[in-house]
């Protein structure tokens, strides 16, 4: 079982990252629309969450709750209040004094809604694939079990990627394969090559880093290094990306 991580930034991905064509746009709009049910809380895909948890996790600033104005007596004051159904900014004069003027010539501010992540922040995608060697054939199969969607730590205020959701790859091969529109791997080279998402996913048209390769301490590659210098982690990556693309190479001889 490995574990890699896919950055939609990256520009061999940038096919699953077309504007207004994003994976996880599509992703998010399956499960507004109820058509992808089950979410899950890790990788593991058995605990599911409710699709209010997950849209609580693409809220990126709570709403601001304000205290009614009361404009006969809160003239004088910096915080901004609510009257009539909308949030207000007092106006000064050049002596920091609020001028004698009515509510409507007040200056206008935002509405204290929560704001919520787009389709182009959340650029991660994290992929859990059972590696199957077939000893008859003599060669590897690749069998996605799941597929999750993150923001990345530049996003967020702890500077930490932030996991949304685990979905099982066969329901969003099925969200896929039901939106060929939409579901459009972009191929900039020739756009009559474009394909399904889960065409793409199938042919492996994605650059992976191996993030995790099944142990008994159940570590990441990082996690295994964490002593050492970040350098050496990511040197562990790029080797064990080429013992299994070795292995594979080799296994005629079996």
């Amino acid at each position: 079982k490995v574990w890699r991580n896919i950055d939609l930034l990256e520009k061999q991905n940038k096919g699953f990252f077309a504007r207004n064509g994003e994976v996880t746009k599509l992703i998010m709009e399956a499960v507004q629309s109820g058509e992808l049910v089950d979410i899950y809380a890790n990788d593991s895909l058995t605990t599911k969450v409710s699709k209010d948890e997950f849209l609580s996790k693409l809220q990126q600033d709570a709403g601001t709750a304000y205290d009614p104005w009361n404009p006969t007596t809160d003239y004088y004051t910096d915080d901004i209040k609510s009257y009539n159904g909308k949030n207000y900014r007092a106006l000064r004069d050049s002596q920091g004094k609020n001028p004698d003027t009515s509510p409507e010539d007040w200056s206008v501010t935002s509405e204290g809604k929560a704001s919520y992540f787009f389709a182009n922040q959340i650029n991660k995608l994290q992929i859990v694939e059972d590696v199957i060697f077939d000893r008859r054939r003599s060669r590897l199969y690749y069998d996605i079990q799941g597929v999750s969607i993150a923001v990345p730590g530049s996003e967020t205020k702890d500077g930490f990627d932030l996991v949304i959701g685990w979905f099982k790859y066969k329901d969003l091969e099925r969200v896929f394969r039901a939106h060929p529109k939409k579901a459009v791997w972009f191929n900039r080279q020739n756009t009559a090559q474009n394909k399904n998402f889960a065409d793409a996913f199938l042919l492996r048209l994605f650059k992976g880093v191996i993030h995790k390769i099944e142990n008994p301490e159940d570590e990441s590659i990082a996690e295994q290094y964490n002593a050492r210098p970040h350098q050496e982690a990511v040197w562990a990556m790029e080797a064990a990306e080429m013992m299994l693309m070795e292995k594979e190479h080799n296994l005629w001889e079996f």
